[in-house]
């Protein structure tokens, strides 16, 4: 049915969404013109919108699952999406709404073009919503995709069990991502998408996202980047042409841990071989309106306030955060019981040229005189003596955190072989470079003293215990 059909009554609902999209549009280019830490802390909230929710300064946490409309025009020019409304909370709702719109406008910090947000129930159902919509299957035609193999755990099974075994997609895994040639090599066309992790989790792989995303937009395809360890306070890769950024929200951008959420944030106009031209003009609101409608991943409004909270804070976090990583992982590539450090900030790892590339620390130069670097929070690194010794030191952390969490306020570390990367076998691990004694190290905001204090009397542990079985023979 098309517009013009709809009764008068409902076309009156089509005019009220347009002057309802017209005043979002104009607050958010208003907002677009603030500063990074500002937008953080106001979102597209303003005084008109608190004074329609009893003039609540903070966003008002909408739990009720549905909206009341004032008639059935209303109902059915809202349900046909002819102009903006909530509905239902699996589709949209203010609170949600309110993340999606700082989300995108956080991203989009930098870049001309306009950026379009939404948040689902956590990052793995963000990595399912930005790559499901491109291997819609086109009669019998063989389809690909290219992804680094350097990639969190979760990510590695969806693409190699769901997709390539259950489904059947080809899946082309780019093992060393530095290596422009071998992405080149991977892409051609029958590959749907391209997608990278950046930093990596838990080997902070790095690739070269305008190269990348020139080869990937050469064959009309987007480029996807999981961005969930820069977070935009550090790195925002549409700025440099990737089409789509993924989070998982439940890490750095909610450093309190009080949130499991995801995020898919796309820039307008993206290549695609498949798909309407709704995808490609606005790949979000597409995903949102329909595929996110239909797989239900939608996000808790509770869960949404708890992350705008979080973020309203963020690039000061990720400043102190990052600022103790490197100060942790300068410690560790000293210590004689570590045989690797993995962390981007470190002068001679191959990652350190790209990250100095793409890794500043948003807006520093206001507060520092000059822009400078910012690596995250996250490393890696391998301890001498095998799995036996890893543990050792592991089981003897006395402050840090054992769990299998990242980007929190708090320390935290876990062993990747054992946990996150378990189920993708020793192959797959071999495969994504997480060998069994890698560590992966959650760096927080404590004292960056204390973090090395424990570290380093954990590591002293296996010392003596190696020294107590010598002596014991």
């Amino acid at each position: 049915m098309t517009q013009q059909n709809y009764s008068d009554g409902v076309q009156q609902y089509v005019e009220k969404g347009k002057t309802m999209s017209a005043a979002v549009k104009a607050q958010r280019a208003m907002m677009r013109g603030k500063k990074f830490d500002t937008i953080a802390v106001h979102g597209i909230y303003n005084m008109q919108a608190a004074l329609s929710n009893q003039g609540s300064i903070i966003e008002p946490a909408y739990l009720s699952p549905a909206q009341h409309f004032e008639n059935s025009d209303h109902m059915e020019a809202s349900l046909a999406y002819l102009m903006p409304s909530w509905t239902y909370s699996r589709i949209a709702n203010p609170t949600q709404g309110y993340l999606e719109e700082t989300l995108a406008l956080l991203e989009g910090y930098g870049y001309n073009g306009d950026v379009s947000a939404i948040v689902t129930s956590s990052g793995m159902s963000a990595v399912f919503m930005a790559t499901n919509p491109f291997l819609e299957r086109d009669g019998d035609a063989p389809i690909n995709f290219v992804a680094s193999a350097k990639c969190y755990g979760g990510t590695f099974m969806l693409f190699s069990e769901r997709y390539a075994r259950e489904r059947g997609a080809e899946l082309r895994w780019v093992r060393d991502p530095l290596n422009l040639d071998e992405w080149a090599a991977n892409i051609d066309q029958n590959t749907r998408f391209v997608f990278g992790e950046m930093p990596s989790n838990p080997s902070l792989g790095m690739f070269d996202i305008a190269a990348v995303a020139g080869l990937a937009h050469q064959h009309g395809i987007p480029l996807i980047v999981d961005s969930t360890i820069a977070t935009p306070a550090l790195m925002r890769p549409l700025q440099h042409g990737a089409d789509i950024v993924v989070h998982s929200l439940s890490k750095a951008m909610t450093t309190s841990g009080f949130a499991i959420a995801g995020a898919v944030i796309a820039r307008h106009g993206i290549p695609s071989r498949v798909g309407p031209d709704e995808l490609r003009h606005n790949f979000a609101m597409y995903v949102k309106l329909l595929p996110y409608r239909d797989h239900g991943p939608g996000l808790s409004p509770f869960s949404s306030l708890m992350i705008l909270n979080d973020l309203r804070t963020l690039r000061s976090k990720l400043d102190v955060m990052s600022s103790n990583a490197l100060q942790v992982a300068q410690f560790l590539s000293q210590h004689p019981g570590v045989e690797a450090v993995f962390y981007p900030g470190l002068p001679g790892t191959p990652e350190h040229d790209i990250a100095q590339k793409y890794m500043w620390l948003v807006d520093s130069e206001e507060e520092y005189g000059s822009p400078i670097n910012r690596f995250s929070h996250l490393m890696g690194f391998t301890v001498k003596g095998g799995v036996a010794a890893t543990r050792t030191m592991f089981d003897h952390l006395q402050m840090i955190w054992r769990a299998t969490d990242l980007g929190r306020i708090k320390t935290v570390a876990t062993i990747p072989a054992i946990s996150t990367h378990q189920q993708q076998g020793e192959e797959g691990r071999t495969l994504a470079g997480v060998p069994g004694n890698l560590v992966r190290l959650s760096v927080g905001a404590e004292h960056p003293a204390d973090i090395i204090g424990d570290l380093e009397q954990a590591l002293s542990a296996v010392s003596q215990k190696t020294v107590t079985q010598q002596t014991s023979r």
